[in-house]
């Protein structure tokens, strides 16, 4: 309770009671609240019921809830102001509550406390400085003070608290995602600039049958570059003579007198074509 941040602060005397309906002892009926008697239910002559806060007695502190109405009669002229549940009232004596007599032992039936609210109820009742019951025009304004210093900083420093822990998670999720994205643009990178290990890629190849091939390191053409130049003239030729050379008027497989076509009979001779493909072997090295 004392990590939320007061509302109100003050000093009052107090009593206490147990009002359960029995009629034990000057009981008066059962809680105007509603709820039944329990143990943090208080009693305010003025607050709205349902009000939350706790009280400091001896440096120890209790919390509360406005559960009923009094005390009565001590309430007049600002003299008694907090009526305590006879339960936390034996607590704060270090003494017993007497669930027969209703009563706290010890013979002590009245204490000087430190209250805080931390928030207004919406029941019945007047927030602010407390009244005498059934005497609302009688503030108790010297039941009022100020709010501790330390009590006010309280919030402010649990936000700093939160906004930092904030900050630091949002930076520890941008260093993730940075150190994500490296291993990624590491390998596109990779992807652009080459083919690493014994890859190959469409530009290597396009060069490695460029001219610049055909040279060595020194400049000087190259055992394959002339080989690659001279099959290359040949090349051509042949394809054109192949095409080019048919009988005119006639086609490859057309039958001559004897029934057999144009192209079976051979007199032991080879065209230019063949020449060149016969040259274009021995420079491969077919045999």
């Amino acid at each position: 309770m004392s990590n939320e941040t007061p509302i109100q602060h003050g000093e009052v005397t107090a009593t206490y009671f147990w009002d359960d309906g029995s009629g034990i002892n000057g009981d008066t009926g059962a809680p105007a609240g509603g709820e039944p008697m329990q143990k943090g239910l208080f009693s305010s002559p003025s607050w709205p019921l349902g009000t939350e806060g706790y009280i400091v007695y001896e440096g120890e502190e209790y919390e509360f809830f406005i559960g009923d109405r009094g005390p009565g009669e001590p309430s007049q002229d600002c003299d008694v102001l907090l009526d305590i549940d006879g339960k936390t009232f034996a607590d704060m004596m270090g003494t017993s509550f007497d669930e027969t007599t209703l009563t706290v032992g010890g013979g002590n039936g009245h204490a000087d406390v430190e209250y805080y609210i931390t928030e207004w109820g919406d029941g019945n009742g007047t927030e602010g400085a407390p009244h005498p019951f059934q005497e609302p025009g009688n503030k108790c304004e010297d039941a009022v003070s100020p709010l501790p210093e330390e009590k006010t900083e309280e919030e402010p420093e649990e936000e700093t608290a939160k906004e930092t822990s904030e900050d630091g998670a949002d930076q520890a999720a941008k260093e993730e995602e940075q150190a994500q994205e490296q291993p990624e643009d590491a390998a596109a990178a990779e992807g652009q600039d080459g083919n690493g290990d014994g890859g190959v890629t469409a530009e290597t190849a396009a060069n490695d049958l460029s001219g610049t091939e055909l040279t060595g390191a020194d400049g000087v053409m190259s055992g394959t570059g002339l080989l690659t130049l001279a099959i290359i003239p040949a090349i051509l030729i042949a394809l054109f003579f192949a095409w080019t050379r048919r009988p005119a008027g006639q086609h490859a497989g057309a039958a001559d007198g004897e029934g057999k076509g144009l192209m079976a009979e051979s007199d032991g001779r080879h065209s230019l074509g063949s020449t060149l493909s016969t040259l274009f072997d021995k420079l491969r090295g077919n045999k």
